[in-house]
């Protein structure tokens, strides 16, 4: 039997990826074979498309998204289990689960180490579990773990519109915290003031360092969440109370280069953390458990912007790369 993929053989734009069919693979021992329900689009599939990521090591290091080609795009989807490649106690036909971190999830089918996959709860429908628990985990780890927001805390969230940026909103204002939220345009805006933003900065508009410290009582804030990365990196140090915590999870504009260790001091004996989700696993079953109640009484919702046929990744790429959507874009087979 086939299966169906979106596969690129080169590195370029939304038109490199072409749908395509391929024979259903075997699990080897300690794999599972997932039948995909959604996928999400991110950031990271982007960057896989472009080549982006050839060159850097950490992810050549990790085995994944290299410059194997061709290869089958996408990070992310939940599905069932349709096939165990060894007995494994962990999974088992038929379970409803999330397959993150890995590669090849823009497809009717993909394989997946089993010890990878974290089972869905059954009061999530499969839009709010693709749409919300793994961007939503990050949230959670990122206010509650990696630096855990205080009652009145300033905190200022870039891409605030984002899938993740949402969430971090949500989940700030939960913590007790005061979100400054920073957007380019005005309809983005609307978004997170609904999300629970305190205050919103319109980036094209305004400096968003020196606002940010107007707003935080000239004295900046307690924490930035910052997945932009090189080109918010700057402005996101000035935007710092003294001690202040910078939690860096993405680079959506680019690596942040080499820093002097010395400007920490001179900016206020500053904190930066380069987050990565993989080390905040421990925390998933907690969260699973706040993050059904939160949906469930309202004070977290999973928005979700388009959702496309498999067929239609590259538009649904061009979509994403247009910056004009506000929460998750998913991918039906």
């Amino acid at each position: 039997m086939n299966m169906q993929a979106i596969r690129i053989h080169a590195y370029g734009g939304p038109e490199v990826m072409q749908l395509e069919e391929l024979p259903i693979p075997t699990p080897a021992p300690g794999e599972a074979l997932i039948r995909v329900q959604a996928a999400s689009v991110n950031f990271l599939d982007l960057q896989h498309r472009r080549g982006d990521l050839v060159q850097q090591a950490f992810y050549k290091k990790k085995g994944g998204l290299n410059d194997n080609l061709p290869a089958t795009i996408g990070s992310q989807c939940v599905g069932i289990v349709e096939a165990l490649g060894s007995d494994d106690t962990r999974v088992k036909i038929g379970d409803r689960v999330i397959c993150g971190g890995g590669g090849g999830t823009y497809a009717t089918h993909v394989l997946a180490p089993a010890n990878h996959l974290i089972p869905v709860p059954e009061e999530l429908t499969l839009e709010q579990a693709t749409a919300g628990l793994v961007q939503g985990f990050m949230a959670y780890a990122l206010t509650h773990e990696a630096y855990p927001i205080k009652p009145g805390d300033w905190c200022l969230v870039h891409a605030a519109a984002g899938g993740v940026g949402l969430f971090l909103v949500q989940m700030a204002k939960i913590r007790g915290g005061r979100v400054i939220a920073v957007v380019s345009t005005e309809e983005k805006a609307q978004a997170v003031r609904e999300a629970g933003a305190d205050e919103v900065i319109i980036s094209t508009q305004a400096d968003f360092a020196k606002e940010a410290r107007r707003i935080a009582e000239g004295r900046g804030v307690n924490v930035v969440y910052d997945g932009v990365g090189k080109d918010t990196f700057e402005g996101s140090l000035d935007s710092l109370a003294p001690r202040g915590y910078l939690e860096l999870f993405g680079q959506a504009s680019g690596f942040v280069p080499p820093l002097d260790l010395m400007t920490l001091q001179e900016k206020g004996s500053l904190y930066i953390n380069r987050f990565s989700l993989l080390y905040f696993r421990d925390a998933w079953h907690d969260y699973a458990e706040h993050f059904v109640r939160w949906v469930q009484q309202g004070q977290v919702s999973v928005k979700i912007d388009r959702i496309y046929p498999l067929a239609d990744a590259a538009q649904a790429h061009k979509t994403f790369e247009q910056r004009k959507i506000s929460g998750r874009i998913l991918l039906i087979p």
